[in-house]
């Protein structure tokens, strides 16, 4: 299952995954475009492995790591209790 984490301005949309038995959590990067339907990327914490990339370019890649960086330690807690939706003390 995945779980909505953030909505940036540009409109792309990052959700993660609940975490897996190895501790790790895909999150997941979307943005429409008009030209090509959407872009997207996978990125797997927490050794922040980049996987699928469609679309963004490496600078849209490096701006998305530094806020999934960011938002790491609120992710993977969050990936284990369900989401914001389920998250208490947020």
């Amino acid at each position: 299952m995945m779980y909505p984490y953030l909505t940036l301005d540009e409109d792309t949309e990052i959700v993660h995954s609940e975490m897996d038995e190895n501790g790790s959590v895909k999150v997941y990067v979307e943005k429409a475009d008009k030209a090509d339907g959407f872009h997207s990327a996978y990125c797997i914490l927490p050794k922040y492995e980049w996987q699928e990339i469609n679309g963004f370019t490496e600078a849209e890649i490096q701006y998305f790591q530094r806020i999934i960086e960011d938002n790491a330690h609120l992710i993977l807690e969050l990936s284990q209790n369900g989401g914001f939706d389920h998250a208490a003390g947020f």
